[in-house]
């Protein structure tokens, strides 16, 4: 499984697609299909994000130290970090507008004589935050028909959409993950997940 690219690799404009699981899900080898435990975000994947795009943030905190007899700075402390996913997502499912709900469990009540079948999830998110593993996929930088992966082993869902109804406008729920701390990362550099790219066909 692959993503079609052209040369030069290393410039990229193409759309891409998130996927969940549990945490603790085995993320899926770079030319792989994901298993069944790895859902899209969107019924349909990229096809139900706005054209604002998916959107992978660096956002840091970075403390200047001055001395006296200087004007330039001589020293920095990073105090904070993250990394953040962001999209707006066009499909109001209850099973996708639980991303926005903590993900709730939707209940399902089946239809009966006399009476319609509806499904059901509940809007409050209490004081425990879910969290899922992350995946965002798309083309690599270093050849055609190759896949490129953010993987975050720890995320929460930690935007705040409001969801418009408009006529004409598709609703859109503003959806923002944060990257938590994976306290069983293989080095201090993967504590927010990694990033893997495809650089060679298997031999």
């Amino acid at each position: 499984m692959g993503f079609a690219n052209t040369q030069p690799y290393e410039i990229i404009a193409s759309p891409v697609d998130v996927w969940f699981a549990v945490v603790g899900t085995a993320f899926p080898l770079i030319d792989a299909t994901p298993a069944a435990a790895w859902k899209k975000i969107g019924s349909s994947g990229n096809l139900n994000y706005t054209d604002e795009g998916v959107t992978v943030a660096h956002p840091q905190s970075i403390e200047k130290f001055r001395a006296l007899g200087d004007t330039g700075s001589r020293k920095v402390f990073r105090t904070e970090e993250d990394l953040l996913i962001r999209l707006v997502l066009a499909d109001i499912t209850l099973e996708q507008y639980a991303h926005a709900l903590n993900s709730n469990t939707v209940t399902t009540t089946a239809a009966g004589a006399g009476t319609a079948g509806y499904k059901t999830v509940g809007m409050s998110r209490g004081a425990a935050v879910a969290t899922v593993a992350l995946m965002v996929r798309g083309p690599s930088p270093y050849g055609n028909d190759w896949t490129l992966q953010y993987e975050v082993p720890y995320a929460a869902q930690s935007g705040n959409p409001e969801p418009v109804f408009l006529k004409g406008t598709p609703i859109g729920l503003a959806l923002e993950w944060t990257a938590l701390v994976d306290p069983n990362a293989a080095s201090v550099s993967e504590r927010f997940g990694r990033i893997r790219a495809q650089h060679a066909a298997p031999i």
